[in-house]
Parts: structure tokens; C-alpha cells; sequence
């Protein structure tokens, strides 16, 4: 087929007009609450894909049928969807009451002044355990508004500490979709890839806990939060987070994790034994969008690939993006700019995988540190648009205790996925990468 045929990419493109011009109207112009969340992602994807068939005549569409298969039969893509399965019937057997736990113990022992702090730490592990940043963010935010009414600290501060905390554990949990699409788009494991994020990922941390712990010592704050907490219900999370951080299969880790998950909850009679399978199925169908955009990418990428798009797309990228340092910023900005027009991390690691893995071979950048480029990129600017899935359900949750907050007051407060950006170019272009 033709090189460097710029044609070929318009699927990607169609794509891309219809996903971000409809949620633009459906938010801003019909004034539709999660507008963006409303539009049925997997339709346009056909629709995009549709078009990718009528293009290249050459082609019979039996052979562009073939080409569909092979791209969405491959052996990386199977293994996402049926890690995506698994993490789902894991989040269904535990639910998310538990991770409240976590955030009202500490806050039980912390002193009051510190419970900004408390936020972001329990918002860290939190999402690092479930593996999900909007789960989290719809769990801790009426604590986080239930801290800022009890005290003298500000509901934009608060709100913005459980976003940022969030976005710390969804960019390094071996459940997150982001990292499961990250590390078999690279056909990395996902211990490798933790090692690449977190020694980036924790000086962003750190700073911003002592930006926040600033503000702290600065308020006038007074009265406290309590709670009831059952912190047995947090045993399958660690479970899952040692198995993960010692290297061991994702699929045996998950079992561990649904296994120890079924004996606690019905053990402490927070689950009925009824109800375990039907929150199993539950949990599983929830990743059904996930899944489906995952193997129609894979289809549609396939024959963009054949076309000679990619060819096209990389030939533009070698003209802007110079060396190995560039090609690490190309693929920074490459998902980004993804995600900036899907305000979706997953999806946008998902479009962007096949051609960031060129990018790897092409600039010979380890595929660990590619899938953390991807996975750390995606979350820098997911955390901060205005009209991404984890502001808009922040500020639904804290509207729904009758508190009024804008993204625009949230936004200044985002001191992690800031820091996080920060932290990304200076390992980039000034920490030499090793051998």
C-alpha cells in the first residue's frame, strides 16, 4: 500500500470531530451534566470505522474484514480485555464502602489541622488500591466537603487535594484500565512499568503534600470528622498491591484479590451470599465499554496501519521530534492531545498505543518507559481539563451537599498533575536514562 498516505487518517480525524464537537454541544451548549459522558463512544468508533472501510478501493472489504480481525485478534489486545474482565469482578466482589474506611480512620487519628493532607494521602491510596481515580473521587469527595464545612479550610482546596491524590493511584495501580492499556499496548509488564512511573511519579507527590501542608499551618481551622470504619474490608486492595509490586502475574494477582475479596465480604456480612455473583457479573459488565473501544481500535488502527497512515503520521513526527529525548516528549504530547479531545485517559492511550509503539522502535525507547510516558501524560492532562470525567463528578458530588464550586477555583489547587508534568520533562531531559 502507499506510504506516508496522510489520507488514511482520516477515520482518526472523523473520529475525533464528532466525539469532541458533540461534547462541547452536549456540555456547553445544552447545558447536559456530564455531557461529554453522554455520548455513546463505541457508535462513533463505528461510525469512524465505517468510514476507514470505504476508504482504499484497492482493498475488497472480505480483505479489510481480514485486516479488522487481525488487528483486534491480537494476542496484546485479548490480554487487555480479559485483564480488564478480571479487574472488573474484582472491584464488583469488594465494592468501593471500604475505601471510605480508609479515609475516616485517618482522619480519626490525624489532627485536624493536617486533614487537607489526610485527603490527598487516603485519595493516593485509595485509588492506587481500586485502581479507579473517578471511583475515588465520587467516594472521598463528600468527605472532602464534610472536612472543608467542619473547618476553616477551603471546598475548592479540599476538592482539588482528592482529585490530585486520585490521579496519583489511577496512574500507578496495576488495576487501573490506564495501566493495563498502557502495558500490553507495549507489551510491557506492568511491575516494569511501575518502577518508570513511580520515581516519577513520587517527587510530584511529595511536593505537592508540602504545598498543601503549607496552606495547612496558614488556616484557622477548627472541628473534626468522624465516622464508622471497617478496615478488614481493605485486606483484598493490599493483596492486590504487594502481588502487583512483587512482580507476579496480573491474572494470579486478581484471583487472590477476588478470592480473598468473596471470604471477607461475606464474612462480615457485608455482602450476601446471593448477592456475591450477580456484583461479579456487575462488576465485569462494567468494563464492556472499556473493552469494546480497546478491540475497535485495534480494527480500525489495523487498517489505518495497511493504508499507510501511520507511515504518514510517524513521517511527521521524525520532522518535529529529534532523538530520544524528543521522541519521549513526541509521545507525551501525542496522548495528551488524545485525551485533551476525548477526555478519556483509557481511550487515549488506546488510539495512541500503536503509534507510540513505532515511535519506541523508531527512537529506541524502552517499551517500559513508553507505557509510562503514556500512562503518566494521559493523567497529567485528564486531571486538569475542565471538562474531564474527574472534575465533572467532583463537582457533582460536592453540588449534591449543596456546595457550589466552579473548575475554574479547582484548577489552581491541582498542585499534583502540575507538579507531575513538572516532574515528567525534568526526567525527560535532564536525568540520563539507564542502560
Amino acid at each position: 500500500m502507499e506510504k506516508n498516505n496522510y489520507k488514511a487518517l482520516l477515520p482518526i480525524g472523523v473520529f475525533l470531530v464528532l466525539y469532541l464537537g458533540l461534547g462541547i454541544i452536549f456540555e456547553y451548549g445544552m447545558k447536559i451534566p456530564m455531557g461529554f459522558y453522554s455520548i455513546p463512544i463505541v457508535v462513533v468508533f463505528m461510525v469512524a470505522i465505517m468510514v476507514a472501510c470505504f476508504q482504499n478501493r484497492q482493498l475488497s472489504f472480505d480483505s479489510k474484514l481480514k485486516i479488522m480481525g487481525e488487528g483486534a485478534g491480537d494476542k496484546l489486545i485479548m490480554t487487555m480485555v480479559l485483564i480488564f474482565m478480571a479487574a472488573g469482578i474484582f472491584v464488583g466482589v469488594v465494592g468501593r464502602g471500604s475505601a471510605e474506611s480508609v479515609a475516616y480512620f485517618m482522619l480519626s487519628v490525624i489532627p485536624a489541622q493536617y486533614a487537607v493532607a489526610v485527603l490527598f494521602i487516603a485519595a493516593c491510596f485509595i485509588s492506587l488500591a481500586m485502581g479507579t481515580s473517578v471511583g475515588t473521587i465520587t467516594l472521598i469527595t463528600p468527605i472532602a466537603v464534610a472536612v472543608a464545612e467542619s473547618s476553616g479550610f477551603g471546598v475548592p482546596l479540599c476538592v482539588a487535594s482528592v482529585i490530585g491524590g486520585s490521579m496519583f493511584g489511577d496512574n500507578l495501580s496495576f488495576i487501573s484500565d490506564t495501566t493495563i492499556a498502557a502495558c500490553n499496548g507495549q507489551g510491557v509488564a506492568m511491575k516494569e512499568k511501575f518502577k518508570q512511573n513511580f520515581k516519577i511519579a513520587l517527587p510530584a507527590a511529595i511536593v505537592a503534600l508540602i504545598l498543601i501542608l503549607i496552606l495547612s499551618i496558614n488556616s484557622d481551622i477548627s472541628g473534626t470528622i468522624s465516622n464508622d470504619y471497617q478496615l478488614i474490608q481493605i485486606i483484598p486492595y493490599l493483596l492486590v498491591l504487594i502481588g502487583g509490586i512483587a512482580g507476579v502475574n496480573v491474572f494470579i494477582v486478581l484471583i487472590i484479590g477476588i478470592v480473598s475479596g468473596s471470604v471477607i465480604m461475606l464474612a462480615t456480612g457485608a455482602t450476601a451470599a446471593t448477592d456475591l455473583l450477580s456484583n461479579m457479573g456487575s462488576g465485569a459488565s462494567g468494563m464492556f465499554e472499556t473493552s469494546m473501544v480497546a478491540i475497535l481500535v485495534s480494527a480500525m488502527g489495523a487498517l489505518i496501519r495497511e493504508y499507510g497512515g501511520f507511515d504518514a503520521l510517524l513521517s511527521v513526527i521524525r520532522r518535529i521530534f529529534k532523538g530520544s529525548k524528543g521522541g519521549q516528549l513526541g509521545v507525551g504530547i501525542l496522548v495528551g492531545a488524545m485525551d485533551v479531545a476525548t477526555a478519556n485517559n483509557t481511550v487515549a492511550i488506546v488510539m495512541a498505543n500503536p503509534i507510540a509503539k513505532e515511535m519506541s522502535d523508531d527512537y529506541g525507547i524502552k517499551p517500559e518507559k513508553t507505557a509510562s510516558l503514556l500512562d503518566t501524560f494521559s493523567c497529567v492532562f485528564q486531571g486538569i481539563i475542565p471538562y474531564g470525567a474527574q472534575m465533572l463528578v467532583a463537582i457533582s458530588a460536592a453540588a449534591e451537599l449543596g456546595c457550589t464550586i466552579s473548575a475554574f477555583e479547582i484548577i489552581p489547587l491541582l498542585f499534583y498533575p502540575m507538579l507531575l508534568l513538572l516532574s515528567s520533562l525534568v526526567f525527560i531531559f535532564f536525568v540520563p536514562a539507564k542502560k
